[in-house]
């Protein structure tokens, strides 16, 4: 292990949505006469342009205090091949800190919220001005970590696909899924609008919204019963959980095999039988992922790394 100073420090920045917008119309003014044409309020996009960007400023004085750093935008993590003593930070919303995480394996993750009247910051435990503190203590071993749970999709041709809230298996378009899942002896073809596998964080996130309106729709058709109230999972669960979106019904296929948990010696099973649109891709970001498309079999699992969110 290299001494504390010496361990490079990797910053994850993103781009802000007047960045983005900068990009799209090529200039701050176009972008502006855009927005206030649809009557939107350009302000805002100024304002936390200005506020992300103070801040970056301050988390880049601490790193050129420190020595050893690089700064990527999140958009380059695919192809980005972090160091075995890297300390990594992520200084934007949740997602960034999500998005950041699933390329890691062991290195410690620092949060930074560079905006607390904006962001909740559920995995932004410290503002820019932690720092300094922070990579001291991180470099020397004295901070503690939260373990994050995470989610593999294995193809049979080697591609591997990790995620730190949830997968999604299903097709691009607004198309019906076709394909067959099976768990633990039981097997069948389902067509659905895509099935999602959740961690112990992600039970916090898109499938909590999955089973929330599944549970509303069954009680407004009189079959709610006395189910329990939905709790989620703790981040660190040793477990995942899947459920099927809108499953169908017919002659050819099943709603048996709708939601069910994965504990770590388990595996489910999913083939496609989609000639196109395909795919599997984890945390929201499309851009990044696998083709899913026929014959393709996937294994879906709990990883054999976790991510170490500093605390």
């Amino acid at each position: 292990m290299p001494a504390d100073n010496d361990r490079k420090i990797v910053l994850v920045t993103r781009k802000t949505r007047l960045e983005e917008l900068i990009a799209k119309y090529l200039t701050a003014a176009q972008a502006r006469f855009y927005v206030e044409h649809l009557g939107a309020d350009f302000s805002d996009y100024q304002r936390e342009h200005d506020i992300y960007q103070a801040e970056r400023h301050v988390t880049v004085q601490a790193l050129e205090q420190w020595g050893r750093y690089q700064i990527i935008d999140r958009s380059f993590l695919p192809n980005f091949i972090f160091g075995p003593a890297d300390i990594v930070v992520a200084l934007g919303q949740d997602g960034v800190v999500a998005n950041t995480m699933k390329y890691l394996d062991g290195h410690p993750l620092i949060g930074l919220n560079p905006d607390a009247k904006r962001y909740d910051g559920i995995l932004l435990p410290f503002v820019p001005r932690d720092l300094p503190a922070l990579l001291r203590e991180v470099a020397a071993d004295r901070r503690g970590h939260k373990a994050v749970t995470m989610a593999r999709a294995e193809l049979t041709n080697g591609q591997v696909l990790y995620a730190v809230n949830d997968l999604f298996i299903g097709a691009r378009t607004h198309t019906s899924a076709v394909y067959e899942i099976a768990l633990a002896g039981q097997k069948e073809r389902q067509s659905s609008s895509g099935l999602i596998v959740a961690t112990g964080l992600g039970s916090t996130a898109w499938f909590k919204s999955i089973v929330t309106g599944s549970l509303a729709i069954a009680g407004a058709f009189g079959n709610g019963g006395s189910a329990p109230p939905y709790l989620p999972q703790a981040w660190d669960a040793g477990a995942l959980r899947f459920a099927v979106r809108e499953p169908f019904p017919s002659r050819t296929s099943q709603v048996t095999l709708v939601c069910g948990s994965l504990e770590r010696a388990e595996r489910l099973s999913l083939r496609s039988l989609m000639p196109e649109n395909g795919v599997i891709f984890s945390d929201g970001i499309e851009t990044d992922r696998l083709e899913f498309n026929s014959g393709t079999e996937a294994q879906i699992m709990v990883a054999e790394r976790e991510g170490r969110l500093v605390v």
